[in-house]
């Protein structure tokens, strides 16, 4: 029988977990890069359609919002049916409301496809799956923390790309409101394209597939039935709810960030939709190491001192990226608000890779539960975010008053120390 891997050796594809962890990342970078699409354009879809701010607020929080329950779902999707038919069923049913959203005519139909196009978000719940289910406790924190980070640079593409693809649009000879629509199509295209190959080269577990297995007698990681009681045991555990408040802090700010940066940009600094867009990338595109720097961290940790060493990092994580956004809050010229958001996202992308460096030992029968309850946290966190914004009316202040609440969240990550007996199993598991 095959096991789990014990090490990354990234530029292999030879074994089952490499091409899991490879094909997991290209997936996420496609959905989040379709995800995100809409926010750097929103500069120009905003005069087309003469959205009000609180029209904004309300895309914004759509964005975010059904992807609450998709990741609450799509875990024990994953417990159920295997990860490989739960991320080709996304992928395919995603790139509809994307493809969709290029063709709106008016608010109400942009706000419908906005909303349905946040279901792509529950991709991260899939990756974290398929990454903790195929590496060894040694390794899993860096490959959990470098699939996710990877995969979330795609809406720091996205920021950075989406204007070009439209500006290039525009030179080929056609109108702004023609060349948004055109621009938008393209990571639907390469949404179904990739559920083509996820389905192909990829299996669920380094046995091979769950349906298999099941139809064997065989035991799997996620229970004998997943769904329904993956999810109950998931919410039966404390520690599940309290990194549900932590990864709303860190990973909701992230997504608030990616929707409200490059406007962010061109209104309070005068950036034109390039510049704001390029600026707001270089967050996104953060994570292209700092997810993974954040795992790798809490492994090494974990290795030196305990299961409870995780705890400790993440703690540190969550008090960096607090006072760093009280910095991006108060800088008052460009560069210091680049600086400033650098540092800031730095923290953030480290906070949610080490968050997830905690998942697979939270509670082993219920790894796509845990997951799932856990991942939806940050999109609690973006759509609260969403309402403060709205409800405030100004960014800078919803950005100081963030700055707080995700230092005081740092508790949340202390609390969730775990006891004797199961730092001792943990021990034992890694020797």
């Amino acid at each position: 029988m095959a096991s789990k891997a014990n090490s990354i050796n990234l530029f292999s594809i030879s074994s089952a977990p490499m091409r899991a962890f490879h094909l997991t990342w290209m997936a996420f970078f496609v959905c989040f890069f379709a995800w995100f699409a809409c926010a750097p354009l929103m500069p120009i879809i905003k005069g087309e359609f003469g959205l009000t701010p609180a029209q904004i607020a309300n895309i914004n929080i759509a964005a975010v919002a059904i992807t609450i329950v998709v990741r609450l779902i799509i875990g024990p999707l994953c417990d159920r049916y295997g990860p490989r038919k739960a991320y080709t069923g996304l992928l395919v049913l995603g790139a509809i409301p994307v493809l969709g959203v290029a063709f709106a005519q008016t608010y109400e139909t942009f706000l419908f496809f906005r909303l349905l196009i946040g279901a792509v978000g529950a991709s991260f719940v899939i990756t974290q799956y398929h990454t903790s289910v195929m590496f060894a406790p040694k390794v899993v924190g860096t490959a959990n923390a470098a699939s996710a980070g990877w995969g979330n640079a795609g809406g720091g593409a996205a920021q950075a790309a989406m204007p070009l693809l439209m500006a290039a649009m525009v030179m080929l000879g056609v109108n702004e409101t023609i060349g948004w629509r055109a621009a938008l199509i393209v990571p639907g295209v390469l949404m179904l394209i990739m559920a083509a190959v996820y389905y192909k080269f990829t299996q669920d577990c380094p046995e091979g597939n769950y349906s298999d297995l099941r139809a064997a007698g065989l035991a799997i990681e996620g229970g004998k039935k997943g769904g329904w009681d993956s999810f109950k045991l998931a919410a039966a555990n404390y520690r599940v709810w309290l990194l549900f408040v932590t990864y709303g802090a860190c990973f909701g700010v992230e997504i608030f960030i990616h929707n409200i940066a490059a406007t962010y940009y061109v209104d309070h600094f005068k950036l034109t939709v390039g510049q704001a867009g390029m600026a707001a990338g270089s967050f996104g595109l953060l994570a292209l190491f700092a997810r993974a720097l954040g795992g790798y961290i809490s492994d090494k940790a974990a290795l030196r001192g305990t299961l409870n060493s995780r705890v400790t990092v993440l703690f540190i994580m969550m008090i960096g990226e607090g006072i760093g956004l009280l910095w991006f809050a108060k800088a008052d010229s460009v560069t210091l608000a680049v600086v400033a958001m650098l540092i800031f996202g730095l923290f953030t992308h480290m906070a949610c890779g080490s968050t997830y460096a905690l998942v697979p030992f939270i509670d082993k029968r219920a790894l796509g539960g845990v997951a799932g309850i856990i991942g939806a946290g940050g999109n609690v966190g973006a759509v609260a975010a969403g309402f403060l914004m709205k409800g405030m009316g100004d960014t800078q202040q919803t950005l100081s008053i963030l700055g707080v609440l995700v230092a005081a969240s740092a508790l949340c990550a202390i609390a969730a120390r775990f006891g004797a007996e199961k730092v001792e199993e943990t021990a034992l598991a890694a020797a």
